[in-house]
């Protein structure tokens, strides 16, 4: 799986620095997360990563091969959406047509016998219904969606897995189950994930390593643990603290 780096990277959208001078390395199966509060660049990150974005300044390495030129289907990159980014118009999986968790398979060219076994291991996995499989995604609840979403994200194995914010559209007691459920699939699977989120919560249950981002650029970086117990300045020390009082139970040492 690739180690990714970042060196100086930087866009703008007109007088707008969305991502500033940042750099940074992320390892190889490494479950990253990036923190911070909205409009800090989070998904502006995402998208140069994944090739949706150029930057206008500097560049983009995996495993040590710069990647800044490639468009996104060279990279060997899947994204989920926070929207989940569905096609409305396809059904759920359709053996014999084009469907949201066969279309990365179907585009490939893949056996049809060998999409089956692929997109029924992947249901299996991650718990989507073969009830489901005739449904449009109009059809389908938020935790279905996101669901479908990942396994479309993993019917080709990707060597990176970029997640912006995909539980944000879930009630409480269903983006906990599926917290958990994403955390298992990584160890699972051992992909290196970027993971974007505004809550810092979920950072500190599924991180390996996290930054907090501001204005562009990682303010701190390190495990939940050292940024917890080691905030670099005021910033991080007010964040952190917010989220202590709205969550007792997950920061007590």
């Amino acid at each position: 799986m690739s180690e990714i780096v970042l060196e100086d990277l930087t866009k703008r959208f007109g007088d707008v620095t969305a991502v500033d001078r940042l750099s940074a390395t992320i390892k190889s199966r490494e479950f990253f997360v990036v923190v911070g509060p909205t409009a800090c660049g989070k998904t502006t990150l995402l998208r140069l990563i994944a090739g949706l974005l150029e930057p206008d300044e500097g560049s983009i390495l995996f495993d040590g091969q710069p990647v800044t030129q490639l468009g996104a289907r060279q990279r060997g990159v899947r994204m989920v959406f926070q929207d989940y980014a569905l096609y409305p118009h396809m059904k759920v999986f359709d053996e014999k047509r084009y469907s949201n968790l066969s279309f990365p398979l179907k585009l490939r060219k893949t056996e049809t016998s060998a999409i089956k076994k692929i997109v029924n291991g992947l249901a299996n996995r991650l718990q989507i219904k073969k009830i489901l499989y005739k449904r449009k995604p109009h059809q389908l609840s938020a935790g279905q969606k996101q669901k479908v979403a990942m396994g479309r994200a993993l019917a080709v194995p990707p060597k990176i897995l970029l997640m912006d914010e995909p539980l944000s559209n879930l009630d409480p007691q269903s983006r906990l189950h599926a917290r958990d459920e994403v955390r298992k699939l990584h160890d699972e699977l051992k992909v290196t994930t970027v993971y974007v989120t505004h809550d810092l919560a979920e950072a500190f249950t599924l991180a390996d390593r996290m930054a907090v981002m501001r204005d562009g650029s990682f303010i701190q970086t390190g495990t939940p643990q050292e940024i917890q117990k080691k905030p670099i300045d005021g910033f991080v020390e007010s964040f952190v603290h917010s989220y202590k009082e709205l969550s007792k139970g997950l920061f007590d040492a």
